[in-house]
């Protein structure tokens, strides 16, 4: 399998489409995050502001709450501590956690960022389908992507002495691999929905301009091909297995 033409060939892309995809949201969001906004606001203000605006309730620091609640959790806009770019929205915490990057700076990076995680933060709200079902698939993706490849290469080894046992242990660690693969398709449509929500956003609470728009959208492309990448060489990977198994 190692020196298997098929396998070197996906770890390679994996690598390269890794690389490139990292490579541009860094240097997009480094470019527009020298853009300031004409209508300067931090990546926390953008986050509260389209929060109160989507009507869902804002946790103050002494825990009050404002905006109008309508039965809400009310969200907090915190610091991230994981640092640059670890900007996400944590469904159980119920926090929008923006890097120092985003948090304290007034640009288009930060701002489009900042609305992404609050199009997060509404799909919850909303118990947005494709969302739920992420959330649901975390504990067996996170146990078959770290299980999984050991027991796909015990089963390949165990098989020239036991092929019953080898091919049933493969397929079971396949199964899993399977599970973690869906886990990053099923994100896909979650981000794409995030990034929708977040450019009507910026465009009706008018933080950004007719002109900032465009550069927004492209710091959320940027983002949002990186999950493309993964997915693909997920699938491809699987596929591989697929392939392995049945031969």
């Amino acid at each position: 399998m190692i020196f298997d033409p098929v396998f070197i060939g996906i770890m390679i892309l994996s690598i390269v489409l890794g690389g490139l995809t990292q490579l541009y949201i860094k240097s997009t969001f480094k470019k527009y995050s020298k853009s300031g906004l004409a209508r300067p606001a931090s990546g926390a203000q953008v986050a509260e502001r389209t929060l109160r605006h989507s009507n869902l309730p804002i946790a103050g620091p002494s825990g009050a709450v404002g905006g109008n609640a309508f039965g809400k959790r009310p969200v907090t806009v915190a610091r991230s501590t994981q640092g640059k770019l670890s900007d996400h929205f944590d469904p159980r915490s119920n926090t929008v956690a923006l890097s120092e990057v985003v948090y304290d700076k007034s640009s288009i990076a930060a701002a489009a960022v900042a609305a992404h995680e609050v199009g997060h933060a509404i799909q919850t709200a909303e118990a947005y389908l494709p969302g739920r079902i992420r959330s649901a698939l975390v504990p067996v993706a996170n146990f078959g992507s770290s299980i999984s490849i050991w027991l796909i290469i015990g089963g390949l080894f165990l098989a020239s002495s036991n092929e019953f046992l080898g091919t049933n242990l493969m397929w079971l660690g396949i199964a899993l691999f399977g599970a973690a693969v869906l886990f990053q398709v099923v994100t896909l449509p979650v981000e794409f929905d995030a990034s929708r929500r977040a450019m009507v956003l910026l465009r009706e609470t008018g933080t950004l301009t007719a002109a900032e728009l465009p550069a927004a959208r492209k710091v959320l492309t940027a983002a949002a091909l990186t999950y493309v990448a993964a997915a693909l060489i997920a699938v491809l990977q699987l596929l591989y297995w697929i392939g392995l198994a049945r031969d």
